[in-house]
């Protein structure tokens, strides 16, 4: 095997979502793998640079304060009592990086929709990363109560897709 041509196997399977990859020529076989590691939640909006073409974010350098930035005004002391009314949600949370899309399609109805009931294995979403479209399922049965992601914007790994009232 040509010793460029597995540099540059290694290159884009290094820049790549995927985690394995076999290939076998010329009576050779070459079996990558990588470890998943679990990456960040997103950076506040005033640490984050937006990387051309929607490929992700980035993280700015900072040397403290941004110029003009402002304090953060206090905020109110909630009391303790108060429940979040979020609770009892299950959160779909994104597993890729890469373009949330409703739809399989431009012209195409969106596979759901706010109050819409949903099975384990209905497809919520897709996820574009790399060319290639990922059909996202749910895991849980149960209404949908809000969609949290934008349609045709990026989405960060683990990060809060939908908002689903389990049965």
């Amino acid at each position: 095997m040509d010793l460029n041509y597995l540099r540059k196997l290694l290159k884009i399977f290094d820049e790549s979502t995927a985690t394995e990859l076999s290939i076998e020529e010329e009576g050779g076989t070459v079996t990558l793998s990588k470890a998943v590691m679990h990456q960040p939640m997103m950076q506040p909006p005033h640490m984050q640079m937006q990387m051309p073409y929607g490929y992700g974010q980035m993280q700015a350098p900072s040397n403290g304060p941004l110029p003009d930035a402002q304090p953060a005004p206090a905020a109110p002391a909630a009391p303790a009592a108060k429940e979040d009314p979020n609770a009892d949600l299950h959160v779909v949370h994104s597993p890729i990086v890469g373009t949330f899309y409703r739809a399989a399609s431009p012209d195409a109805d969106a596979f759901i929709q706010v109050g819409q009931h949903v099975n384990v294995g209905d497809p919520l979403c897709i996820i574009e990363a790399m060319k290639l479209m990922n059909e996202i399922e749910s895991d849980v049965t149960g209404t949908v109560v809000k969609i949290v992601a934008e349609n045709a914007q990026p989405v960060e790994y683990n990060q809060p897709m939908f908002l689903i009232k389990p049965d």
